[in-house]
């Protein structure tokens, strides 16, 4: 029994090591990406890559316990989450005439 749960801690380390691993590419990706001029800072696709990347790590670090990353991580989602859903919107009919 005792054997049974120690294999078992180490196949979830294992499993969130590697979301961990993942969120990391993702996140670096993005990064790289926009750096490099490849993708554009408003694209979805460099969102939707800091949308699952930062899942990913948060993810990784709950189980863990490294809530202050969870926290940045989730904040990092959320932010990337309200930018498409910001790009979505209709704009407004009144155009400023500044």
């Amino acid at each position: 029994m005792v054997a049974m749960n120690v294999i078992n801690n180490m196949n979830n380390q294992v499993w969130f090591d590697t979301i961990g691993w993942l969120g990391a590419v993702a996140l670096l990706a993005a990064y790289a990406l926009v750096s490099f001029k490849r993708l554009e800072g408003d694209s979805s696709t460099f969102q939707l890559l800091n949308i699952s990347g930062s899942i990913l790590l948060a993810a990784n670090t709950i189980f863990y316990g490294s809530y202050p990353s969870t926290f940045v991580n989730l904040i990092w989602a959320g932010i990337a989450v309200f930018s498409i859903a910001a790009r979505r919107r209709p704009t407004s009919r009144y155009v400023d005439m500044k």
